[in-house]
């Protein structure tokens, strides 16, 4: 065997054992979610993946696949996996409820079990004296009056003390039997769940299937999307080019007598924009339902091949007639058209910026004061059936990562 055989057998066993760690990880890690934590997660994946296919059949209204499509599919796959994981865990969650659930029966039949026959031992002695006529002998037996008093309340205690153990007897029964029809719905649930994840296999393996089709038919479109990857390229240089010049006016140093010229926020905007900072993490989505197509940065393109392309904001794949929202207070300082279909909104919240683009008809105007979550436009739904938002944030010209600030 050569060394690069050995080699090659080292890596894949520590990749594998990597994996395996790493599975036990995120199963011990998630242990703590409780079972009703999970289901709720299960239930937002799937209706998340539901609204997925809504967008997929607007966009498959076309006849050619688009890169939107693709996208569509890519973000289904992802969710498609985090539900299998999701599922995994609570199978797992489950199980270990299960075991507990079968212990804890066990210990109840323990329990009976020694009860019944600690009961059976004093109603056998109780049996000696259940008539009246024992009860006397054993009470005239007595060699003084204080012996008698004491063999009588010895009776009573007695009669009381297995009245005590047939009901708690009673009682063990109930709990056994509510525990045992538990522990029925809790099997039979897991019998559910381990269909429903064979279900999202068998689903997950068909999508990617779908995305394998839908690449190989864009591959023989490549002139086709080259021209569109240039022409969206030049609409989001003209969009970036135009945002900055509408900063810089507005962030425009002014000068004072006798001192340097300096930009500088009002009282009110310096809270404004303060406030808008404190918020980060938890701003609102600036659509009331949409899915992620593509988020900040440098990104391979899916089909063409050494070529990038860079997004100084986020896109948000929504269904048709969507309007867009704003995220946070603040004041309209631009409606500019970008392109015939394209009109884009910028608020401004003091020193930060938010951006709002690919619209075809606005409800605002410049320098009107919008409040959180207003609408401010109907985005624009193209010949393909593809309804996409562009959102920007940014802090005067510089673009930040809008993940960083809109809630989870």
């Amino acid at each position: 065997m050569t060394n690069s055989s050995i080699s090659m057998k080292y890596w894949v066993t520590l990749i594998l054992v990597g994996i395996f760690l790493f599975q036990g990880f995120l199963i011990t890690g998630y242990a703590q979610q409780s079972q009703q934590e999970l289901e709720n997660k299960r239930k937002q994946l799937e209706s998340e993946i539901a609204y997925t296919n809504q967008l997929l059949s607007e966009v498959r209204s076309s006849r050619e696949s688009s890169l939107k499509q693709l996208k569509l599919i890519e973000v289904k796959i992802d969710k498609r996996n985090n539900l299998l994981a999701n599922y995994k865990l609570e199978v797992h969650s489950l199980n270990t409820s299960i075991e507990s659930a079968e212990l804890s029966l066990r210990n109840l039949n323990n329990d009976i079990s020694t009860l019944k026959k600690e009961y059976a031992r004093i109603a056998w002695y109780a049996y000696q004296y259940k008539t009246s006529y024992n009860k006397l002998i054993f009470l005239f037996s007595s060699e003084s009056i204080n012996q008698a008093y004491q063999r009588m309340r010895y009776l009573d205690q007695l009669g009381s003390y297995i009245r005590q153990q047939a009901s708690e007897i009673k009682q063990l029964e109930a709990e056994k039997k509510n525990n045992v029809q538990v522990l029925s719905a809790k099997r039979e649930k897991l019998t559910s769940l381990l269909q429903k994840e064979n279900e999202e296999v068998y689903a997950l393996e068909n999508e990617l299937k779908q995305k394998k089709q839908v690449t190989t038919s864009l591959g023989g479109q490549e002139s086709q999307l080259k021209k569109t990857l240039k022409d969206k390229q030049k609409e989001a240089n003209k969009l970036a080019q135009q945002i900055e010049q509408i900063i810089a006016a507005e962030t425009k140093p002014v000068a004072k007598p006798g001192k340097p010229a300096t930009y500088q926020l009002t009282p009110e905007e310096r809270v404004l924009s303060n406030s808008f900072f404190a918020n980060k993490g938890k701003l609102p989505w600036p659509v009331e339902r949409g899915v992620i197509t593509e988020t900040f940065g440098l990104h391979k393109h899916p089909v063409l091949k050494r070529v990038q392309t860079k997004n100084n904001g986020v896109d948000f794949a929504t269904s048709k007639d969507s309007d867009a929202r704003c995220v946070f207070d603040g004041v309209v300082t631009s409606v500019t058209k970008i392109s015939n279909t394209n009109i884009a909104i910028i608020v401004k919240h003091g020193d930060y910026f938010t951006v709002y683009s690919n619209l075809d008809l606005v409800f605002v105007q410049k320098g009107e004061r919008v409040n959180t979550l207003q609408l401010l436009g109907r985005i624009h739904t193209n010949l393909k059936g593809e309804t996409e938002l562009h959102f920007e944030v940014r802090k005067g010209a510089v673009p930040q990562n809008p993940a960083y600030w809109i809630a989870k």
